[in-house]
């Protein structure tokens, strides 16, 4: 007698615990020498805001001009700060409070690579987190034909956000929160309403 199996349910989108995350750093890219300086992080699910976190990183480098200008963050802001071995653990704490999740960033191979530099450099072996970028899931459910870029600023003027972008963590993030509830409204047009889902629409 063939033993009938009963497909596992995948989690809806509403069920899954997005920790959405944003940094500040020196420059461009970890690989040239560049650190964090500042870590933001919302944990969201099904709309609700759960837990939020945010730090200042001391770099332990003096702080080039145009970042100073672009973020508004001083060296005098990141004096006592916690170093990166401190501030690195207590965010993967953060995040490992929560179940079902997946992280969310705008431009994520940016903060991701800075994060996985970072763990590199401490010695961790970086969790092998499932990750998105709300860049790239703009692109596929928003037309280029409705939108000049996809930039987070333009994405907030698109979706008139609350939250407005200004090169400081937490405020990006919260702003990215809001972005990324109305593309996943979006998805619902695309059939698009389980996690298992949205993988392969992302593919």
């Amino acid at each position: 007698m063939a033993i009938r199996v009963t497909p596992k349910k995948q989690a809806s989108l509403a069920e899954i615990t997005f920790i959405v995350l944003d940094l500040e750093t020196t420059g461009a890219s970890p690989t040239n020498g560049c650190a964090i300086t500042e870590i933001g992080a919302i944990a969201v699910r099904g709309g609700e805001v759960l837990e939020e976190f945010s730090t200042f990183v001391n770099p332990q480098v003096a702080l080039p001009e145009y970042i100073i200008n672009l973020t508004g963050i001083t060296d005098e802001m990141l004096t006592g700060a916690p170093l990166i071995d401190e501030a690195y653990p207590d965010f993967i704490e953060f995040i490992d409070r929560h179940k079902d999740v997946h992280l969310v960033a705008h431009n994520a191979p940016f903060d991701i690579g800075f994060l996985k530099a970072a763990a590199s450099a401490l010695s961790h072996d970086w969790p092998k987190y499932e990750v998105i970028d709300t860049v790239k899931l703009a692109r596929r459910v928003i037309d280029r034909s409705e939108i000049a870029n996809y930039k987070l600023g333009t994405l907030s003027q698109f979706f008139d956000t609350k939250a407005l972008p200004n090169h400081r963590a937490l405020d990006d993030v919260k702003t990215t929160v809001e972005v990324l509830h109305r593309l996943i409204e979006r998805l619902a047009g695309f059939e698009v309403f389980d996690i298992s889902q949205l993988k392969k629409f992302m593919r």
